[in-house]
């Protein structure tokens, strides 16, 4: 799914979106959505979404790469091959979801090397924010990822339902994708 063109001569971007909300529509699909479209508003961009909810028991019964679905096998190239990623979150138990690590179980090392990464993530409250600092941020080191250093946590209060309400949300999205652009 592609978006609105950015500024013209501009390469288009590859970017991936990994959604590790179990059910979606959801908080983390519209952050995800969010700083994808104010992407968007600076480049021209390519958006391969990936949610794990959605991938299947090719994948969640997958016990190494090679037992992937091919559909999902593909998905994870995409993944891997992407100019950017955007990775999203709910928290769960105080980390990401099951699925969401079982869909990076899979990268390859190195694959996501030198990668830029946004992270986002929704909790039940603020006490949920540091997962991004001390579960996200780590793992997408451990790939060798860049990691933009302003990331996007909301809290439940900040919506009602899917209906955002904080609009100082927009605000850190912005921030945090312009951190993504400097990367690029």
């Amino acid at each position: 799914m592609a978006s609105a063109p950015g500024p013209a001569g501009d390469r288009p971007i590859r970017v991936a979106t990994l959604d590790g909300s179990y059910f979606p529509p959801s908080k983390t699909t519209m952050l995800l959505d969010l700083a994808a479209q104010e992407l968007g508003r600076h480049r021209q961009v390519g958006r391969e979404e990936i949610n794990v909810a959605e991938l299947g028991p090719g994948f969640a019964s997958a016990l190494s790469r090679e037992d992937l679905a091919p559909e999902v096998l593909g998905r994870l190239r995409a993944f891997e091959t992407a100019d950017a990623i955007i990775a999203g979150s709910p928290v769960y138990q105080g980390s990401y979801s099951g699925l969401f690590k079982h869909f990076i179980d899979f990268v390859g090392q190195g694959a996501l090397a030198d990668t830029p990464v946004l992270l986002v993530a929704d909790g039940g409250s603020e006490r949920h924010l540091l997962m991004i600092d001390h579960e996200l941020r780590p793992l997408f080191a451990f790939l060798q990822a860049f990691v933009v250093p302003a990331s996007v946590f909301a809290a439940a209060g900040d919506f009602d339902g899917l209906v955002l309400l904080n609009s100082g949300l927009r605000k850190r999205v912005r921030r945090a994708v312009s951190g993504l652009l400097r990367l690029l």
